[in-house]
């Protein structure tokens, strides 16, 4: 996948794509990276880090206050902007609307990631009229900005979850988006109970046969703090890299994270226990 001016080999090794929130709302960190400033400050930080992208959204994933196309502008397209002027890493953009992705583009951007279906598929034709530019789809699960209750899927959550994907991506390649360009996410939490969402994790090399690369956004979501008891999310950093690296095993080949230092480290030696990627340093013995 080439973003910009960069060549992302997923073959052998998982990247990360570290998030920036502007938004006052957020499920995590409440809020404190919503000032211009402070974000710019957090996305360099990330890359210093390690990060091989950095993700900005400017409406929160779940229900809130409705965010008008102008002020999701104004909450991404400065800090694109501002972040290019200080570095050339990728950037991502956290958006369902063709506008702000197309001004997010134009901005410096190289990726959208749609966590929406699609439902305003010209994004896919603003993606394909600008090269080295990409799409994330992902099976959102139901209407965007809502909560599931006790969602249904037929014949399960996992195949629902392949076949939207399939769908989403033959759409975007329809309306010219190169399939090397695309990324397919299961949408943890989205639509999905704790039981599904982590079906899905299991069942995730099924994603993985459409031959697009598989992101996975799992930090710190409530599935995972489900599964180690209820806890909340300041408390779910290790059982988030836990998953990162299981679903790195498991055919993900890239993650979306908010502690970029602990999930590199995590997946830098996930790879090379796996024998994908030699050891960063491997001196033990030989000197």
């Amino acid at each position: 996948m080439r973003l910009g001016q960069h060549d992302l080999d997923l073959r052998r090794r998982v990247a990360v794509m570290a998030i920036v929130n502007r938004t006052p709302d957020s499920f995590f960190d409440r809020g404190r990276t919503f000032p211009l400033d402070t974000a710019v400050d957090e996305a360099l930080a990330h890359v210093r880090a390690g990060a091989d992208l950095i993700d900005v959204g400017g409406v929160k994933a779940g229900p809130g206050e409705p965010v008008t196309p102008e002020q999701e502008h104004e909450r991404i397209v400065p800090f694109v902007e501002a972040v290019r002027e200080r570095t050339d890493a990728p950037i991502s953009v956290d958006t369902s609307r063709a506008s702000v992705a197309a001004a997010a583009l134009d901005a410096g951007a190289q990726l959208v990631n749609d966590v929406s279906g699609l439902v305003e598929p010209e994004i896919a034709d603003i993606v394909a009229a600008r090269p080295g530019t990409g799409l994330v789809v992902m099976h959102p699960g139901g209407p965007p900005r809502t909560r599931p209750f006790r969602p249904s899927y037929d014949p399960d959550c996992t195949t629902d979850v392949v076949r939207t994907c399939a769908a989403l991506a033959q759409v975007a390649r329809e309306r010219g988006v190169d399939g090397q360009q695309l990324l397919v996410d299961p949408g943890h939490d989205f639509g999905k109970t704790t039981f599904q969402s982590l079906e899905v994790t299991r069942r995730l090399p099924e994603l993985v046969t459409l031959g697009h690369p598989v992101l996975v956004s799992l930090s710190r979501k409530d599935f995972l703090g489900e599964a180690i008891g209820g806890l909340p999310p300041e408390q779910r950093l290790e059982a988030s890299l836990a998953c990162a690296a299981l679903c790195a095993q498991l055919g993900a080949r890239m993650v979306r994270v908010h502690d970029t230092t602990a999930t590199v480290r995590a997946l830098r030696a996930t790879e090379a226990i796996l024998g994908w990627q030699p050891p960063l340093s491997a001196m033990r013995g030989l000197d």
